[in-house]
């Protein structure tokens, strides 16, 4: 019988797999998708990020980001990261190189989806197989999350997020947020030729539109080749729990509160980190504190800014105001950039 058996072959995925062979268990990861898979997220990965790449032995080829700059039309503030540089890089390259990591490691890939999961006292019967312990890393809509029931009830704002990539040498070593009444914009440097340009917004309105509500983002990127719209959304996920006997939830899977900060992809590396050490220990249960612990700077942040930004005179400030408090700006980004 094999120790553990992971449901969604993404980076959070392939990551619990890397941690559970570091861990001396016998793992396979069931993903229905074959090769690199793309998504549309902003693509920047916060200091912790890199941290637990390069600790996984994970070689990613991207672009430094010396931080976070907050712009407002012709107003901006900068917050350097102090805990290391973070890392512009496609989706796609992230993946293979996560993939190739576990492949190199040993790890069982399955090109399968999980349909069936069933509880015993000191096992889960997966698709009629018998395993240890079950970890879902399969995403937003988690199959996972819904068949054992821990979808639940969404509340406040429902945001969508749409993507592309533009045919742009990067203007900044920063990613830089667009503040504007319909949402933010994201520009990610992820090559020396290529940048990200992610838009969030309650508005679920095609990109150019969206893009025209920041003029200067749009004129600045004005006549370049750009890729496909790649979307994503409702945003807001959440479950009730991350532990149900011997299933654990990790990544977006275990909810998902908002892009707002961007460092959800470390977040979900130091779940799929926990996950395992709890399998590991043969205490699965603590992973729920474990969890708790992990994302309460995040939610705490997140939450705050997404529902104050509700309020058109609040969004309207919020670059001012880091403009005259520029320290409690850059703590409140490095201690959501810092490793876990």
């Amino acid at each position: 019988m094999r120790d553990l058996l992971v449901a969604g072959g993404g980076p959070v995925g392939l990551a619990t797999a890397l941690y559970a062979v570091r861990s001396g268990l016998a793992v396979t990861v069931r993903e229905p998708r074959a090769g690199a898979i793309d998504k549309a997220c902003g693509e920047g990965l916060m200091p912790g990020a890199v941290a637990a790449l390069t600790d996984l032995g994970v070689d990613v080829d991207g672009r430094p980001i010396d931080g976070i700059r907050y712009v407002d039309g012709r107003r901006a503030v900068d917050a350097p990261f102090t805990s290391g540089p973070g890392l512009g890089v496609r989706r796609t390259a992230l993946h293979s190189a996560l993939l190739a990591r576990a492949v190199a490691a040993g790890v069982e890939i399955e090109q399968a989806a999980v349909t069936r999961v069933e509880q015993r006292d000191d096992h889960v019967v997966v698709d009629g197989e018998p395993v240890r312990h079950l970890v879902a890393a399969d995403g937003l809509h988690s199959p996972v999350r819904r068949l054992l029931g821990l979808d639940a009830p969404r509340s406040g704002l429902r945001r969508y997020g749409q993507r592309v990539h533009v045919e742009s040498a990067p203007w900044t070593s920063m990613v830089e947020v667009h503040w504007a009444a319909a949402g933010e914009a994201y520009v990610t440097p992820v090559g020396p030729g290529e940048v990200g340009v992610a838009v969030l917004s309650a508005h679920r309105r095609p990109f150019t539109d969206l893009l025209d509500e920041f003029p200067a983002l749009r004129d600045r990127i004005a006549g370049h080749t750009r890729s496909a719209v790649l979307g994503a959304g409702p945003l807001r996920q959440r479950s009730r729990r991350r532990v149900q006997g011997r299933v654990l939830l990790v990544g977006d899977a275990a909810g998902y509160v908002d892009a707002l900060t961007g460092e959800g992809l470390a977040l979900g590396l130091a779940q799929a980190r926990a996950a395992v050490d709890a399998v590991a220990t043969g205490r699965p249960e603590s992973y729920e504190t474990a969890w708790r612990r992990l994302g309460r700077s995040h939610d705490l942040l997140t939450l705050g800014l997404v529902t104050a930004t509700r309020l058109p005179s609040v969004r309207r400030a919020l670059v001012p105001a880091a403009r005259v408090a520029p320290v409690v700006f850059r703590a409140a980004v490095n201690q959501l950039a810092r490793p876990a």
